[in-house]
């Protein structure tokens, strides 16, 4: 866990208040300020310019010809263990902002109303009726995108949304609303 938030804190993806938190845990812990030099200390090789020749003048040929052959070495060596960094310590999913959506069905005919969608699991959620006025209502948030969902009237018949035009079938012969959050449905 601690090489996934000092790759967050080295790829400049933590909050301000993460941040805090970060550098009060390397104030606090030896071997977490150890770990986290040490991968400092590699992400500046692998950000390195390689070097492309070294004067004559400055080395012997005997030290010439190793630091010739260390350098891929030292350079494959880094990518290695960036890759295995990646591939083997996970990274935190990033929050998707989510916007409230309110759902309103006016259905004054019908005893129940529930809502299924992308957004639910297909799972029928039970519609709140707004008083005698007729109105059913539920609220979600929702990540941006499209959703798709239908109105599921008195357990039975399915209704797509009437004040939203974009629809498609589904597998089953029915249509469901296209709802875009944040853009434009297709």
């Amino acid at each position: 866990m601690n090489s996934q938030i000092i790759s967050l804190f080295i790829d400049d993806e933590l909050t301000l208040d993460e941040k805090i938190e970060f550098v009060e845990e390397v104030h606090g812990s030896k071997p977490f300020k150890d770990e986290t030099v040490a991968l400092l200390r590699q992400e500046k090789l692998l950000r390195a310019e390689p070097v492309e020749c070294i004067p004559e003048g400055e080395l012997k040929s005997s030290r010439l010809r190793i630091l010739r052959f260390l350098r891929p070495v030292a350079l494959a060596a880094a990518a290695a263990a960036a890759v295995l960094i990646f591939f083997f310590f996970p990274f935190t999913a990033r929050q998707i902002p989510e916007t409230p959506y309110r759902f309103v069905v006016y259905r004054p005919d019908v005893s129940r109303v529930d809502i299924t969608g992308s957004f639910t699991g297909w799972n029928a959620v039970p519609m709140r009726r707004v008083g005698d006025s007729g109105y059913w209502e539920n609220t979600f948030s929702l990540p941006q995108g499209e959703h798709r969902f239908t109105y599921v009237l008195n357990g039975g018949e399915r209704l797509p949304d009437p004040s939203i035009p974009t629809r498609e079938e589904d597998d089953f012969g029915g249509k469901n609303t296209v709802l875009a959050i944040g853009g434009r449905a297709a």
